[in-house]
């Protein structure tokens, strides 16, 4: 069966196609980014826009099923995030509806949720992103549903932040501070609850939406690790692999959040809205349904996804050292934060 990966390029992407390889999918990568991993004599590659119907088109040539993992990510400007999310998805649904494409499986987020007040979160709480990427990934749900309403299936799953092989983003930033023998700084005392997902656990919910009963996967889902503890006891783990002794130092919430607003502002600090403002919060969903009715059984804990991304990352430093980007393929630049660091 030959399957399409948009944001093929991307962390997730590339981790979907090993997966499908490994279980001898023909695949098809989507990406406006060069695709620069030694599988790309295994895979066809379309280099293009999402929003570019004619490309579109010529991906979707011959494939029986489509994994949409392709975002502009939070760092990018708001009019890329908002028509990737938005219009991407439209097109590529448009076209999919046109082939008769059998399945559909749409890669949302957690973020739909925006602050919540409560947790567990469950998928049938009201939606309400928070900033461009959130409500992009909103309307992008509601593009979805109207196509399901159809006769298209097309299974959401909304995956909590996800980690694992080739994942740098924000947290190359902390394997750094690690590495180098200093600890974490953590906004507030790190005794809220935050989940995170092994990037291989999210291919399992994957292939558990492409391959089970197409009416059964017909939904929405949310994806996450079973097992957490508290952020301070999850990030002290990686700190305590790397061997220097150094610990978790909690900030005070409110003025750290401050400072961080007015670091942006300035374009001094690669944190944004985001990951600041919530990093202080509570932030898991419950898998239930996913449970129940997929079958999810996720293998990794917090701190095993954690601890295989870190692992990975001083595996691969050689080859990214000198990269910095706003994608989570490359290092974020630290910005004012690689001076902050010497404080930990």
């Amino acid at each position: 069966m030959k399957i399409l990966v948009t944001g093929g390029s991307g962390f997730l992407g590339i981790n979907l196609i090993r997966y499908l390889l490994l279980k001898n999918y023909e695949v098809i990568s989507l990406d406006v980014a060069d695709f620069n991993y030694p599988e790309t004599n295994r895979i066809k590659v379309v280099l293009g826009d999402i929003r570019n119907r004619e490309t579109v088109a010529e991906a979707l040539h011959g494939v029986k099923m489509v994994i949409h993992s392709a975002m502009a990510l939070p760092l990018y400007e708001e009019k890329e995030i908002m028509t990737t999310g938005i219009d991407g998805t439209k097109i590529l649904l448009e076209e999919s509806e046109k082939l008769g494409i059998e399945r559909f499986i749409h890669i949302s987020s957690t973020a739909v949720y925006g602050i919540p007040d409560h947790h567990p979160l469950l998928e049938t709480d009201k939606v309400d992103g928070v900033g461009p990427y959130g409500k992009a990934k909103v309307q992008a749900e509601v593009e979805c549903l109207s196509f399901r309403e159809k006769g298209m299936y097309i299974p959401i799953l909304r995956p909590k932040s996800f980690i694992g092989p080739e994942r740098l983003g924000v947290f190359a930033l902390f394997y750094d501070w690690a590495n180098t023998g200093h600890g974490f700084p953590m906004i507030g005392k790190g005794n809220n609850r935050y989940q995170f997902l092994d990037v291989e656990d999210l291919c399992e919910a994957v292939y558990l939406s492409m391959t089970l009963e197409k009416t059964i996967v017909n939904d929405t889902f949310n994806i996450g690790a079973k097992e957490f503890t508290t952020m301070r006891e999850d990030y002290q783990s990686v700190l305590d692999f790397a061997g220097y002794g150094k610990k978790v130092k909690g900030l005070p919430e409110k003025p750290t959040i401050w400072t961080l607003r007015f670091l942006e502002a300035l374009k001094l600090s690669p944190l944004y809205k985001w990951v600041y403002e919530t990093a202080s919060k509570d932030s898991f969903v419950s898998i239930e349904k996913a449970e129940k009715i997929l079958g999810f059984t996720p293998k990794h804990s917090n701190k095993d996804a954690l601890l295989r991304n870190y692992k990975w990352y001083l595996n691969n430093l050689e080859s990214f050292q000198n990269q910095a980007g706003v994608s989570h393929r490359v290092p974020w630049k630290q910005g004012i934060l690689s001076i902050a660091k010497w404080f930990f």
